[in-house]
């Protein structure tokens, strides 16, 4: 790859209001400053910054991450996007010179979460699954009953938010719930540990922007050996 020492330097000075930018495209999914996600992002910038600089693209260090990989290549995506946005004129050398250096960032993640990545239902289940819930015309999110973080969501539910559906992953959905709603759902993720008849009712959401969404829900418990899931399906009235 080509050498491109001033883009090199341009990240490092505008690290800060390519942060900002991008926690400003996230909202409410914006990781948090001490969370591995943060981390990533940060490794991420030093891995591109050096590869600009010296025209080769080194081995990413990655040990230690725990981070969701589906997560964090959408945090990788809006980091991008921020960066492209405010390069203005030079956006388009930015993110020409940004993509190979992404791909290599996003193979060497795959391959490390792989390496540690649970026996599960056989892969070629979960992506029917995958597929399936893709498909829902309706928002669908999958939340821990027990710590409220989304584990799973489809499509429709990042553009109701507003915010890329990989994006969504780990975070709080009541990050994406006005505080005045928060005691209605916790009632209904509540009611759902305790039995497996579905449940109906209304409430709102908050997208990135802030602006408030209602819907009708209908919620479905689904356990498994290690957790509850709290199946939810939207939809805008």
């Amino acid at each position: 790859m080509k050498q491109h020492p001033d883009l090199a330097a341009w990240l490092i000075s505008r690290r800060r209001q390519i942060e900002r930018t991008m926690l400003a495209r996230l909202g409410p999914a914006a990781p948090s400053p001490d969370s591995d996600e943060t981390e990533v992002l940060r490794r991420f910038r030093s891995f591109a910054s050096a590869a600009l600089q010296r025209g080769t693209i080194a081995e990413p260090a990655l040990d230690g991450i725990r981070a969701n990989e589906r997560r964090v290549t959408a945090l990788l995506n809006a980091w991008s996007d921020a960066a492209t946005q405010v390069a203005a004129d030079r956006g388009d050398l930015l993110r020409s010179a940004l993509e190979p250096l992404l791909a290599r960032f996003r193979s060497a993640l795959k391959t490390t979460s792989s390496s540690r990545r649970a026996r599960g239902a056989p892969r070629s289940n979960r992506r029917a699954v995958s597929a399936a819930i893709d498909r829902v015309a309706d928002s669908f999110l999958a939340v821990d009953a027990d710590t409220g973080r989304i584990v799973d969501a489809n499509p429709a539910a990042g553009a109701l938010l507003g915010v890329a559906r990989d994006a969504l992953l780990d975070v709080e959905a009541l990050n994406f719930v006005p505080p005045s709603s928060h005691n209605v759902w916790w009632t209904h993720l509540d009611a759902v540990t305790e039995g497996a008849e579905p449940h109906r009712f209304t409430a709102n959401f908050r997208d990135v922007t802030g602006s408030t969404i209602p819907v009708e829900c209908t919620i479905t418990r689904f356990s498994t050996r290690n957790r509850t899931l709290a199946l939810i399906l939207a939809r805008p009235l």
